[in-house]
């Protein structure tokens, strides 16, 4: 009996060290999953831009730009996905996957949007929702 007793004790401890490592583990595994979907995906938004007759000119393009906060100037960062351009027009493409995101008037992926015509104002803007094959041109227009 007492040796039972070891055992479902040891077998306890045993789970409970693997859901620790597991717990710990899991952030990392999520993020290699989600790295690996959003690598898929431009894989597949490449090909779409491709398809839709746009030249890709640059990936993973980053930008700093100056804002103010307070009346004090701070740099900040953007990365957008692709630079691409169709008949010598230059565009943004920001590629999507799955769920609300891909709908160009989301909030945030409307806002995101909005960013990159404001630091790249002189490219047009695409969503490419690669699971729908759609490339998305977008325009916010002054009103």
């Amino acid at each position: 009996m007492e040796w039972l007793l070891i055992a479902l004790l040891g077998v306890f401890v045993l789970l409970l060290a693997w859901a620790v490592v597991v717990q710990r583990a899991g952030p990392g595994i999520r993020s290699r999953a989600r790295n690996a979907r959003a690598q898929a995906g431009e894989q597949a938004a490449e090909a779409l831009l491709l398809h839709a007759g746009f030249e890709i000119v640059d990936r993973q393009v980053h930008r700093h730009w100056t804002m103010e906060v307070d009346g004090e100037p701070v740099e900040v960062a953007l990365r957008v996905d692709f630079l691409v351009a169709r008949d010598g027009v230059p565009y943004v493409a920001e590629v999507k996957t799955g769920g609300l995101v891909t709908d160009p008037t989301f909030p945030a992926t409307r806002r995101q949007l909005m960013e990159y015509g404001w630091v790249f104002g002189d490219h047009g803007l695409l969503l490419v929702d690669v699971e729908a094959g759609w490339v998305h041109e977008v325009a916010f227009p002054v009103t």
